[in-house]
């Protein structure tokens, strides 16, 4: 009988392998990749990064390094222990107490992007460093050189004096692909050439104004910043920059500058020693459903302004505060966080065409870009509220005629102040005194009459945008009447 069952389920397994589908050629079996051939020919150029900085050592009063002194005092009295600077303890030698010292910084990791030696890194790892120390594969070490850095992209170019040494090809980071497989080459904490993989968990990631980051599941730890993030391939397709963390070391994501970011930096680097980047002086907010629907955009896009730098660019080519500009230069702006990408890579001097959304339809304008980093407007000051001189309406808000004093200070032709709040949506919207109302639905606010008027025509049953000016910004509330 046992016999008997044994071969029973020999038969049923060898039945079951029957309904397995084939592997074929439309339906190839995906296998890990071995890296160690590409390891062996990217490590040679990734380099350890070692900074210093100048500080002053100050004269020693005794004690045990990281301890506070009343403590160290009790250790010595009750336990016998002898401390160096203290009573019945060894003398501390102190150099030249008083005067600046060579003190280490911190480590990172860059990667040879010409055999000349120009680096490519972080601008973190080197920000703030008297002296830079690269170290190579081969133990040699060179003091670098900083051609320029750029905080805004966390990207730095550095070279050493040393001639035919390997370098990493550039690969095409607008080709990663989300699950292809890649991998990091860096020194984490201190451990130089460590070498870790996974794949590439998400695209064009904002985590800033400058950059979409390229996210991975990869390793990366303090000391792999500045490293390369190589494909398949061996070609770099990112610089390690940042990690998510709760705890300060790797929780499973990590985030890459994409190298055609990184390189369109690093050529201004090179060659002028700083990033000069475009600028049209707004400030821009979250374009969300609910706005984008009151606006009559149907589904979110564009970048929504929130304000207008008076005298600016932006003010100077017709942009208005509560535009939503739908392309800048012959490129379409899909969210507010493409537009800083988009201006800062534009040259300054340049007539840009521009597309804006105003009172549900397009308007076509052009704005003169300048240099980034000229000088910004003066903060401006507001008035008191004016006196309550009209009972709550169909909004919940009491208000109140808009001084020439705070139209000239907030930049604006017309509006109402808002002086009072009762039951409304308004209220419920976070709306308060001191606010000023510019414009309802499609129409620009005037006086208080020409508002209330406005207001009483309004569809209770239909959502209508109101644009409220607050000090320097302008917010887009979405309400229903009551």
């Amino acid at each position: 009988m046992k016999k008997y069952l044994i071969a029973l389920m020999t038969i049923f397994s060898l039945g079951q392998f029957a309904f397995i589908q084939p592997v074929s050629a439309q339906n190839p079996r995906v296998t890990i990749p071995d890296f160690a051939d590409l390891v062996e020919r990217a490590s040679p150029a990734v380099v350890n990064i070692r900074t210093t900085e100048k500080v002053v050592v100050q004269q020693a009063q005794g004690g045990i390094p990281g301890m506070p002194e009343d403590q160290a005092e009790f250790f010595r009295r009750f336990f016998g222990v002898p401390i160096p600077g203290m009573p019945n303890g060894p003398k501390q030698a102190q150099p030249n107490p008083g005067k600046p010292q060579e003190a280490d910084r911190g480590v990172g990791s860059g990667f040879i992007i010409e055999s000349n030696g120009l680096i490519l890194t972080n601008a973190h790892v080197v920000e703030g460093a008297t002296t830079i120390y690269v170290t190579l594969t081969d133990k040699r070490e060179f003091k670098a050189k900083l051609l320029g850095m750029d905080k805004r992209t966390d990207v730095a170019v550095v070279k050493i004096d040393a001639r035919d040494l390997p370098k990493l090809p550039l690969g095409d980071s607008s080709r990663v692909r989300v699950g292809e497989w890649v991998l990091a080459i860096g020194s984490p904490f201190g451990l130089e050439n460590t070498v870790t993989a996974g794949i590439v968990s998400a695209k064009s990631r904002d985590t800033g104004d400058y950059l979409p980051f390229i996210q991975t599941d990869v390793a990366v730890n303090p000391g792999n910043s500045g490293g390369p993030l190589l494909n398949t391939a061996g070609q770099v397709i990112g610089i390690n920059s940042q990690i998510f963390s709760r705890s300060g070391g790797y929780m499973g994501i990590s985030f890459a500058i994409p190298i055609d970011e990184a390189m369109r930096v690093a050529d201004q680097l090179r060659t002028n020693g700083k990033m000069t980047r475009g600028r049209i002086g707004v400030a821009l907010g979250e374009m969300t459903k609910d706005v984008a629907e009151s606006l009559g955009l149907g589904k979110p896009r564009g970048a929504y302004v929130r304000n207008v730098e008076p005298g600016g660019p932006a003010a100077a080519g017709g942009i208005e505060s509560g535009d939503v500009i739908l392309s800048f230069n012959g490129r379409d702006i899909a969210k507010s966080t493409d537009l800083p990408r988009v201006v800062g890579e534009t040259k300054p001097g340049t007539s840009a065409p521009v597309q804006v959304w105003r009172k549900g339809g397009t308007r076509d304008l052009t704005v003169t870009v300048t240099d980034a980093e000229s000088t910004q407007a003066a903060n401006k000051k507001s008035d008191a509220p004016a006196p309550n001189t009209n009972s709550a309406n169909a909004l919940g808000v009491a208000v109140s005629e808009l001084s020439d004093s705070k139209k000239k200070d907030l930049n604006i032709k017309g509006g109402v102040e808002v002086t009072g709040l009762g039951e409304g949506p308004l209220a419920r919207a976070g709306i308060r005194p001191g606010d000023v109302i510019i414009r309802v639905a499609d129409a620009d606010i005037t006086g208080v009459k020409q508002f209330e008027a406005l207001v009483k025509g309004l569809d209770a049953n239909k959502a209508v945008p109101v644009f409220i000016r607050r000090a320097d910004s302008t917010l887009v509330v979405p309400v229903r009447p009551k």
